[in-house]
């Protein structure tokens, strides 16, 4: 019965090990399987104004992700929680952003200049109860 038992756990152990690498593949997904997830051509028709708001839009959302997942990290099976809810999205959005950055440099698009802030207009004078007027 011991020995039983013994070979199982060997078993169990040797089927764990073996399985390791493809874990560990799916923890550290390289760009090719993020492309996978995205629609290369979806980007080809924007202009440079669009591309822009939709790179913002994706950074935001990668952060998003980031922040759910290294959330999740903390609490019970948070690895599992983390992987199973955000991965898959986190992949395609990633793929996404790759993909909007290659219609963004192929199209020779710039950043749009910050805009500064447009000068108060300059106060106007306002007459008071008592008729003199005040600058408000």
């Amino acid at each position: 019965m011991a020995r039983i038992r013994l070979a199982a756990r060997a078993f169990a152990g040797a089927v764990l090990f073996a399985c390791a690498p493809l874990v560990a593949g799916c923890a550290s997904m390289s760009d090719g399987m993020t492309t996978a997830f995205a629609d290369p051509a979806k980007y080809q028709l924007y202009d440079c104004k669009q591309l822009e708001t939709e790179r913002k839009a994706l950074s935001t959302r990668m952060a998003e992700l980031q922040g759910l997942m290294a959330k999740a990290q903390d609490g019970f099976a948070g690895p599992v929680v983390a992987e199973v809810a955000y991965s898959n999205e986190y992949v395609a959005v990633r793929g996404q952003a790759r993909n909007a950055e290659t219609a963004w440099v192929a199209n020779k698009c710039h950043e749009t200049p910050a805009k500064a802030a447009s000068p108060t207009p300059p106060a106007s004078p306002v007459a008071d109860k008592s008729g003199r007027t005040a600058i408000r």
